[in-house]
C-alpha cells in the first residue's frame, strides 16, 4: 500500500480562531468518548446478551485493543494524507461501528464491532498534532491545552452520561445517540477542516516504520515517552482503585454516584488550558516538575483521608489539576521535537500512554487485593517519585528549551 504525496497549496497557518480551536476540542472529545460509553453498562449488557458479568468485562478489552491498533495504524497517515478527508472518513466509520453496536444480536456479535469503535475512535489523536500544525508558535501550547481539555472532558462525560441514558432508555439507546453524534461530527468538519500541505509523501510501510525508528533513534522521544506513561499509569490506578473505594464500606455508593463525583476530574481540563498557556512562555520544564509534585501530594491527601468523602474529593481535584497537567505537557513537548512529523510523533506517545494506561488498570486490582486503598496510593507515589527523579535527571537535557 502507497500513500502518495498529496501535497496541498496552502499558506503558512496564520493561527486557529477561538471557534476552531472549540471545534476540533468538541470532535476530539466526542471521538475518544466513544470508547467509554461501555465502561458503566457492562452489567445491562451481560444481563441482556447472556452472559455473566465477569465475562462483560471483555467489552473494554476489546475496545482498548482496538484503539491501539487504530492509533499506530491510521494516526500516522496525519502526516502524509489530507486530513480534511481523513478525520471524517474515520469517522463515518465510528458512525457504523456505533451503529452495529446498537444492534449487535449476540455477545460475541458486540465484542467484534466494539473493537471496531476502538479503532475508528482515533480522530482526536488527528486532529491533536493538526492543531499544533494551524498554531502559531505562539498560541500553540494554549490550543494544543484546549484540545487536551476536549480529550479529557469527553473520557469524563460520557462515562457519565452513558449511565444517565441508560437508565432512561436502555443501553442499546446509548450507542445510537453516539452513533448520530458522530454523523453531525463528520458532516462539520469535512467542511470547517482547512487544508494544509502534508509533510511527507511516503509509502505507508516506511510511515509506520518511521514510528518505530522514531522510539529507536531519539534519546529525547524515550524520556518523553516516559514522562508521559509514568503519570498515566498512575492515572488509570488511580481512578479503577476509586471505583472499588466509593463503592465498597464505608461509602457503599451507587454507579450513578460514583459517576457524579467523578466529574470533579474536570477539574484536570481546567488544568490543560492553563498547562499549555506556560508552555507557551517558556515553562513547560518547571511546570511539568510542578504538576507531578501537585499529583504526588493528591495520593498522600487521599491515602492519609481516605475515610473522609470531602477529603476524597479534595484529592480527586487536585489529581486531575496535576495528572491532566502534566500528560499536557509532555504531549505538546513531544510534537515539538519534529514538527514535520507531528503525527508520528503523537502516535509514539499514544501509544507509550496505553501501553501504560493498561498495566496500571491491571495491577490496580491486584494491588487493591495486597494492600487496599492505602497500596495503590502508595505504589502510585512511588511511580510518581519514579517520574520526578528522572524528570530532575533529564531537565537540563533532554527537556532544556
Amino acid at each position: 500500500m502507497t500513500v502518495h504525496d498529496q501535497r496541498l497549496p496552502s499558506a503558512r497557518p496564520r493561527g486557529m480562531s477561538r471557534g476552531l480551536t472549540l471545534l476540533f476540542a468538541i470532535a476530539a472529545g466526542a471521538s475518544v468518548g466513544n470508547m467509554y460509553w461501555a465502561q458503566p453498562l457492562l452489567a445491562p449488557i451481560a444481563e441482556d446478551l447472556g452472559v455473566a458479568p465477569g465475562d462483560a468485562g471483555f467489552v473494554i478489552t476489546l475496545t482498548q485493543i482496538g484503539y491501539a491498533v487504530g492509533v499506530f495504524l491510521l494516526v500516522p497517515l496525519g502526516d502524509a494524507v489530507d486530513r480534511k478527508r481523513v478525520v471524517p472518513l474515520i469517522m463515518l466509520g465510528a458512525v457504523l461501528a456505533l451503529a452495529a453496536t446498537a444492534a449487535a444480536p449476540s455477545f460475541l456479535v458486540l465484542l467484534g464491532v466494539i473493537a471496531l469503535v476502538g479503532a475508528t475512535s482515533v480522530a482526536g489523536q488527528i486532529l491533536t498534532p493538526m492543531a499544533g500544525d494551524l498554531a502559531t508558535d505562539e498560541e500553540r501550547g494554549r490550543v494544543l491545552g484546549t484540545v487536551a481539555s476536549g480529550l479529557m472532558l469527553g473520557i469524563l462525560l460520557s462515562r457519565t452520561v452513558s449511565g444517565l441514558v441508560a437508565d432512561l432508555l436502555g443501553w442499546r439507546s446509548v450507542f445510537v445517540a453516539a452513533s448520530a453524534l458522530m454523523l453531525v461530527l463528520a458532516v462539520v468538519l469535512s467542511r470547517r477542516l482547512p487544508r494544509l500541505e502534508t509533510t511527507t509523501g511516503a509509502p505507508y510501510g516506511q510511515l509506520l516504520l518511521g514510528v518505530l525508528r522514531t522510539v529507536r533513534g531519539n534519546r529525547r522521544v524515550q524520556v518523553t515517552i516516559l514522562l508521559g506513561a509514568l503519570p498515566m499509569s498512575v492515572f488509570t490506578l488511580f481512578w479503577t482503585g476509586l471505583t472499588l473505594l466509593l463503592s465498597g464500606e464505608p461509602y457503599s455508593y451507587s454507579t450513578g454516584t460514583i459517576g457524579l463525583i467523578s466529574l470533579v476530574g474536570v477539574a484536570g481540563a481546567v488544568a490543560a488550558q492553563g498547562a499549555g498557556r506556560l508552555y507557551d512562555r517558556g515553562l513547560s520544564v518547571q511546570a511539568l516538575g510542578g504538576a507531578m509534585l501537585l499529583a504526588l501530594a493528591s495520593l498522600a491527601v487521599a491515602g492519609i483521608g481516605q475515610g473522609s468523602i470531602i477529603a476524597v474529593v479534595a484529592a480527586i481535584a487536585l489529581f486531575s489539576v496535576g495528572l491532566q497537567g502534566a500528560l499536557v505537557l509532555a504531549q505538546t513537548r513531544m510534537m515539538a521535537i519534529d514538527p514535520a512529523a507531528r503525527s508520528r510523533m503523537n502516535t509514539v506517545y499514544v501509544v507509550g500512554n496505553f501501553i501504560a494506561g493498561a498495566i496500571g488498570s491491571a495491577l490496580a486490582g491486584l494491588i487493591w487485593a495486597w494492600g487496599g486503598w492505602t497500596g495503590l496510593m502508595a505504589v502510585g507515589a512511588a511511580i510518581l517519585v519514579l517520574g520526578l527523579a528522572l524528570w530532575a535527571a533529564q531537565r537540563t537535557r533532554a527537556l532544556a528549551d
